[in-house]
């Protein structure tokens, strides 16, 4: 399957469609793929035509792994490929002016997490956690928490929740999600492409510049925060990687240091 193949494309009325298609590697993400999803996205969201985006993927199992590890593994230059275009993705599913819908049929894991909580609205199949959960494994699986995977929780869950699900990587299922007023919409895991369809085009009847302006003063209000706290990842990526700072004087240090520039 081509890169093209990858990541479709489809306008449905006033709704732009975006697939994730790799099912055979459970919709993981390699840097070509990121980089088409960012095009698809600013496509959409410079139409005309469109009211709403919905992304979502094929398949029963997986929504997304998140990114495909053993493409970046041990490849400095793909670790910063990824790095780079997985913030650029999520930064710009916050900042863009148009309405984004998930539709999350199956197990979503790290970026897929990320793509779950960078949207403006999601809409989950009803199905217990053993056939869908959300995961974000980082510290577990000894990769450090970026391109959104610590502000994204903690604008999506709150302060407390956010250190549960980043500190114990617990699987979390539609239960405790509908516990926290997550899911924005449950359809039967049978009905869930026409029902989601049914509730974007709802959605896209809205007065345009109403909708449009709706999410972008929420955005502007975050704007400054948003942007800030992607830079603060990047900056404590690139010391929590480097061998030379081990000592906890020079970590006191460097975290002063972000107390001052980031507050």
């Amino acid at each position: 399957m081509s890169n093209q193949d990858l990541i479709l494309y489809e306008l449905r009325g006033r709704i732009a469609i975006i697939t994730i298609n790799r099912p055979e590697k459970a919709h993981s993400f390699n840097g070509d793929m990121l980089k088409s999803l960012h095009a698809k996205l600013i496509k959409a969201d410079e139409d005309e035509k469109v009211r709403c985006i919905l992304i979502k993927s094929t398949g029963q199992k997986f929504f997304s792994a998140g990114y495909d590890l053993k493409e970046i593994q041990g490849d400095p230059k793909n670790v910063a490929i990824i790095q780079k275009w997985g913030r650029k993705v999520n930064e710009t599913m916050i900042l863009m002016k148009k309405p984004i819908i998930t539709q999350i049929q199956g197990i979503a894991v790290g970026f897929g997490v990320m793509l779950i909580l960078a949207s403006d609205l999601k809409v989950f199949a009803d199905r217990p956690i053993d056939d869908l959960y959300l995961r974000l494994p980082e510290l577990a699986i000894s990769a450090f928490p970026q391109t959104g995977a610590t502000l994204l929780p903690l604008m999506a869950f709150g302060f407390n929740y956010a250190k549960n699900v980043l500190y114990t990587a617990d699987k979390i299922g539609l239960k405790e999600l509908k516990n926290i007023n997550f899911p924005t919409r449950i359809f039967p895991f049978d009905k869930l492409d026409a029902e989601t369809v049914a509730f974007a085009k709802e959605i896209s009847k809205y007065q345009p510049k109403f909708s449009i302006f709706l999410k972008s003063m929420l955005t502007i209000m975050e704007k400054s925060r948003i942007k800030s706290y992607f830079d603060l990842e990047d900056e404590c990526g690139k010391v929590a990687y480097d061998n030379s700072i081990k000592g906890l004087k020079d970590i006191d240090d460097f975290i002063k240091e972000l107390h001052q520039k980031f507050t």
